[in-house]
């Protein structure tokens, strides 16, 4: 969860280091802390808060040097502390290290090296991996002595690390946790994730667990644990640095929602052709294969489980394949049902969430078919699953997944008619009609994003509410727990989502005048009668009512204090559609009530640790 940046270069590299840490202030922000290599000593500055607020009292731009690491950190092993921000040294402060992930057996490898006579200035995991070093050192060089400590090491880990007396040379190393490598010229780069450093670099070179990479600033070695060097692929990235800034928003989050209609129109580009979806050749799974699945199991974690819950009923509902969802983190340890038969997809918007990474790993050791959707091409998920479905969504800086969200829908609506047409269960009209929809709603997410004048009406009542309650059913039953999840996460008003049925077993109990309740009601032949009844409970027991309803509804428009419309569609696809006011609402919420939305308290974008 937390960030890492490191450079080696001909040129001072402190505008590059710490341009590289502001773009990876989203994955971690409770200290900061950078590391520079002059004359053959370090001058490290760190301190608490957010990169911006260390900065004005440390000034990071004041540093020299042409080797420099850096790291934004989200704490896990002791408080947030300047003592325990990266980056930590050994006792000689001769070696310098930042870290992201957790050494599982910090605590004997800690007790072994004190008895040795190291002597440790933190509360954090992260410090054990520079005594360590430093203890191996005594026998070997700089290379060899990071290879055996860290066959020592148990956990994950992505390292910077800089030695003193080699100036010239900056060490990454990557198990279970996201760490890629950017080559330039003269000079090269270590990060946490491309956007951090795609300003100076569009050559990547992905490193897969237990691997480590050397660099000076002409060149570069990957080697595996065993030593043995290592011949990598050279990524070429083709995202713009532009894409990743927020392009004239106040936040990446609102800028993101307003990107929706063109990342659902870039995830649908040349997918779909002569009356069927096909898709690239990393999708990696026959036709013959999908006739015979004959389960589907999904795993994700927040979010992407949610878009996992829409996907199953589109699986179940149209192309008649049982399918589950499991929250990624339970997955590995419940000895999972699994057999050739089997599908297991993955959901990741990142591709380097770490239970969705180990619910992967597990289910291979079944023998299984692995499919991947996600964000970011070359990740962990993407590398490790037989096949793979890009979203396209372009990349998502704000903790709060938006875009991510609905191209991950899209995809979940691709692989349903794909499987649907394969499989015989839906007529050749029918698949039609389910392309015709699917093309048209990048327009019909422009319409609602127009609606924002509402939203904010919505956003005046919600605002100092502290509770509220989110209700759907059938196929927008997941976009209440998403809704509620949204508002959670950037506005720190505490929600709930429910199956708008569901309400009379308990929740009920919580509504009264002061509770706001937001229906997700799009009109349809299954459901709307039913909510239209659960709507008049709440109006009975003197609830607020607020609703997402298809334009054109005259019956929910008299029950609700505020109705937001959304364009008519196939049943299947208004979640796709009904997600965006609820993003737009909680978006609201949050910037009334001053929340830093982009970086939302305890969280990150990509949890990288279990």
């Amino acid at each position: 969860m937390c960030g890492i940046v490191g450079v080696v270069s001909s040129q001072n590299v402190n505008e590059k280091l710490f341009k590289g840490l502001a773009n990876l202030e989203y994955r971690g922000y409770d200290s900061v802390g950078m590391c520079f290599l002059t004359n053959n000593k370090f001058n490290i500055k760190k301190g608490v808060g957010k990169l911006e607020e260390v900065h004005k009292k440390l000034d990071f731009l004041n540093s020299s040097g042409s080797i420099g690491i850096g790291h934004c950190r989200w704490s896990t092993h002791g408080g947030v502390t300047k003592k325990n921000a990266h980056p930590h040294v050994d006792c000689g402060n001769r070696i310098s290290v930042v870290h992201n992930g957790i050494i599982e057996n910090y605590s004997e490898l800690k007790d072994e090296l004190i008895k040795k006579g190291h002597k440790f200035y933190s509360q954090t995991d992260t410090e054990v991996i520079a005594h360590l070093i430093e203890d191996n050192l005594r026998n070997n060089g700089i290379e060899e002595a990071v290879r055996v400590s860290l066959n020592k090491i148990e956990g994950s880990y992505a390292l910077g690390i800089l030695f003193a007396d080699e100036p010239d040379k900056l060490i990454g190393a990557r198990n279970e946790s996201p760490l890629i490598v950017g080559l330039g010229d003269k000079e090269n780069f270590i990060a946490s994730d491309v956007p951090s450093i795609l300003s100076y670099t569009n050559k990547i070179i992905y490193l897969e667990d237990k691997e480590i990479v050397v660099l000076t600033k002409n060149s570069h070695k990957v080697i595996g644990l065993d030593g043995k060097e290592i011949i990598k692929k050279i990524n070429t990235i083709n995202w713009s640095a532009e894409a990743a800034e927020k392009g004239g928003y106040g936040h990446f989050m609102m800028k993101e929602i307003h990107e929706q209609p063109v990342a659902i129109a870039n995830t649908l580009n040349e997918r779909l052709r002569n009356g069927n979806v096909q898709f690239e050749k990393e999708f990696g799974l026959s036709d013959d294969y999908l006739r015979k699945v004959k389960r589907i199991v999904i795993v994700a974690c927040g979010t992407s489980w949610h878009a996992g819950l829409v996907g199953e009923f589109m699986l179940e509902e149209l192309a008649r394949i049982p399918t589950e969802v499991e929250y990624a983190s339970e997955f590995r340890y419940r000895h999972p049902i699994l057999d050739k038969d089997t599908l297991v997809i993955a959901i990741s918007q990142s591709g380097e969430t770490a239970d969705t990474i180990s619910a992967l790993k597990e289910a291979k050791k079944y023998g299984v078919k692995t499919l991947a959707i996600c964000n970011v091409m070359g990740s962990s998920i993407t590398r490790i699953s037989d096949g793979v479905i890009y979203t396209r969504a372009g990349p998502e800086i704000g903790v709060a997944s938006t875009k991510a969200f609905t191209t991950q829908l899209a995809v979940l609506y691709l692989l349903t008619i794909k499987l649907s047409k394969l499989r015989k269960t839906l007529n050749e009209k029918q698949i039609r009609d389910m392309i015709s929809g699917i093309r048209k709603i990048p327009l019909q997410l422009q319409s609602v994003l127009d609606e924002d004048t509402e939203i904010l009406k919505c956003a005046e009542f919600f605002s100092n509410k502290p509770n509220s309650i989110y209700l759907g059913r059938g196929v927008n039953f997941p976009i209440a727990l998403e809704g509620a999840l949204k508002l959670k996460e950037v506005s720190y008003i505490h929600a709930e989502g429910y199956p708008a049925a569901e309400m009379k077993h308990g929740p009920i109990a919580l509504i009264d005048k002061n509770m706001p309740v937001f229906f997700i009601a799009p009109h349809d032949i299954f459901t709307y009668k039913k909510v239209l009844g659960n709507i008049e409970e709440v109006k009975a027991r003197g609830g607020m009512i607020f609703a997402v309803a298809t334009e054109g509804d005259k019956e929910i428009p008299k029950k609700a204090k505020r109705t937001i419309f959304i364009p008519k569609t196939l049943y299947t696809l208004s979640s796709i559609l009904a997600s965006v006011p609820l993003q737009l609402l909680a978006y609201h919420i949050a910037e009334k009530l001053g929340r830093d939305v982009d970086r939302p308290r305890s969280l990150a974008k990509t949890v990288t640790v279990e």
